[in-house]
């Protein structure tokens, strides 16, 4: 059988091809569909990179372990992770789903990387699961520098501008959809001065700020 492209992106071959489908499949496609493996995803991802941080830094106190837990997991941190998979082309979703931009809607896309981790637990075990979470999360593990603060993107950008004697970047809302319970929000962060436009989504406007930021960021990374 040959592997599906993101079998060979996440580095794992299924045993049980129907697993993975599994993984794949958003609600609005059909069911059965990812949820319930996204459940046990999320609990199999806390574990590994608990685990990771817990032997990596063995002088960190508990709240600061936990405060870098929180910062790995998150939806954010998850989308970023589906962007490098391209995971967006290999999910299975309903044709309004699709059509109004499901497959690069950052909630849908972390649900389903959490399901996938579920899914490798379920198919190869703890360890297999293990292996591929720590092998994904290897560079952003390597990048944390233990007594520096865990400041968010928003905060980053402000500082990285306000050291460079530049304005504070201005934030808008570009535009918002779907229901109360399942809103999407699309935010631009502006920086006039020096001509830089970015625009970032999620599920709430806070997330879709914070993804802005992000990209305003590597946008000033790349011009340095």
């Amino acid at each position: 059988m040959t592997a599906r492209p993101i079998e060979l992106a996440l580095g794992y071959s299924f045993a049980d091809g129907a697993l993975l489908l599994k993984a794949l499949t958003h609600r609005s496609h059909s069911s059965p569909h990812n949820e319930r493996l996204e459940f046990i995803g999320d609990s199999i991802l806390n574990c590994v990179i608990a685990r990771r941080l817990f032997e990596q830094f063995p002088a960190l106190p508990e709240g600061d372990l936990s405060r870098l837990r929180a910062n790995l997991v998150r939806q954010e941190t998850l989308h970023r992770l589906s962007q490098s998979l391209a995971l967006g082309d290999s999910l299975r979703l309903g044709e309004g789903e699709a059509r109004s931009g499901g497959r690069e809607r950052p909630s849908i896309l972390a649900d389903a990387m959490e399901a996938l981790f579920g899914a490798i637990w379920m198919d190869g075990g703890f360890d297999a699961a293990d292996a591929v979470i720590s092998r994904l999360y290897a560079p952003l593990l390597a990048a944390i520098t233990p007594g520096q603060p865990n400041k968010d993107a928003k905060t980053r950008l402000q500082e990285l501008l306000q050291g460079r004697r530049f304005s504070l970047p201005k934030y808008s809302l570009v535009g918002a959809d779907g229901q109360a319970h399942a809103q999407h929000f699309v935010v631009a962060c502006v920086i006039d001065e020096l001509g830089v436009r970015t625009e970032g989504s999620g599920s709430s406007r806070r997330i879709a700020e914070q993804m802005a930021a992000e990209r305003a960021l590597e946008r000033l990374k790349e011009h340095a």
